[in-house]
């Protein structure tokens, strides 16, 4: 939880911005963008970052998560990426988007899993 924004006032916020869409004030696109950000902000203490939408090809997509091509292949057949192929024609497409979605959560998961790893490997020694 980010220490200055609590969810609560996520949800306040959200409540009043309604009304501002309801009033035509401000268009539903403007509260989906003002809301993703403060919610993601609460939870991980920044704001989306901004990334203008393109379709990877496999290669630029295995290259961007850093893992071989192969690699990349068998963790997609295994469906341990939450994000799915998009099907152009016959061409095999990845959201850019998606994948700095993952790198982006797996970035805190490990974070956290490696502050555990050395306040375990603190403990053992005392």
């Amino acid at each position: 939880m980010n220490k200055y924004l609590r969810y609560s006032t996520v949800t306040f916020i959200g409540k009043f911005l309604k009304l501002m869409v309801a009033e035509n004030v401000i268009c539903s696109a403007e509260y989906d963008y003002i809301i993703s950000n403060l919610k993601h902000l609460e939870a991980k203490g920044n704001v989306i970052p901004e990334t203008v939408p393109r379709l990877l090809t496999i290669n630029e997509a295995s290259s961007m998560l850093n893992i071989g091509l192969s690699h990349f292949k068998k963790m997609e057949k295994e469906n341990r990426f939450p994000f799915k192929r998009k099907m152009v024609g016959t061409a095999v497409r990845y959201r850019n988007t998606d994948l700095i979605r993952y790198i982006l959560a797996n970035e805190d998961s490990s974070s956290s899993a490696n502050a555990r790893s050395v306040h375990q490997a603190e403990k053992t020694k005392a």
